[in-house]
C-alpha cells in the first residue's frame, strides 16, 4: 500500500474539514427539532418532514445565491450547502420512518408521507429558488 500523497491531502484537507463541521451543526440542529417535536409513534412523523421541506427551501434559496448572485469563498458551498444543510436534512431518516411506518401496520401513512416528502421538498426548493431570483433580479451579480 502506497502512502497518500500529501499534495492531494492538503488540497482536500480544508474541504473535509468544513463539510465535518457543517455536518455536525447541521446533524445538531435536526436532532435539536426531533428532542424538540418527537414524532408519536405510528403517526406522520412531521418533525422530520418539515425538518426536509424547509432545508430544501433554504438550499433553493442558497444556491441560486452562491452560483448566481455572489460565489464568495470557495469553502462556503462546502461548509453550508454540503456540511450544514446536508447534515440538517435527512432523507435517510425519511426511508427509515417509511420503512416503520409500513412494517408497523400504518402502510397508508407511510405512502402519504413518501409522497408528501417528495412533492413538498421539491416545491419548497422550487419556489425558494425562484423567488429569491426575482428578489435578486437587476441586483448586481457574479
Amino acid at each position: 500500500m502506497t502512502a497518500p500523497d500529501t499534495a492531494v491531502l492538503r488540497g482536500q484537507g480544508p474541504v473535509v474539514a468544513v463539510v465535518a463541521a457543517g455536518g455536525a451543526i447541521g446533524a445538531c440542529a435536526r436532532y435539536g427539532a426531533a428532542l424538540l417535536w418527537p414524532a408519536r409513534t405510528g403517526g406522520f412523523p412531521w418533525t422530520t418532514f418539515w425538518v426536509n421541506v424547509v432545508g430544501c427551501a433554504v438550499i433553493g434559496v442558497f444556491m441560486v445565491v452562491v452560483t448566481e448572485f455572489r460565489a464568495g469563498h470557495p469553502l462556503v458551498r462546502p461548509f453550508f450547502g454540503t456540511g450544514v444543510l446536508g447534515g440538517f436534512t435527512t432523507f435517510s431518516t425519511y426511508t427509515v420512518d417509511i420503512q416503520k411506518l409500513v412494517e408497523d401496520g400504518h402502510p397508508g401513512t407511510g405512502i402519504a408521507y413518501l409522497a408528501a416528502t417528495l412533492l413538498a421538498a421539491l416545491t419548497a426548493v422550487t419556489l425558494a429558488a425562484t423567488a429569491t431570483r426575482r428578489a435578486l433580479k437587476g441586483k448586481k451579480s457574479l
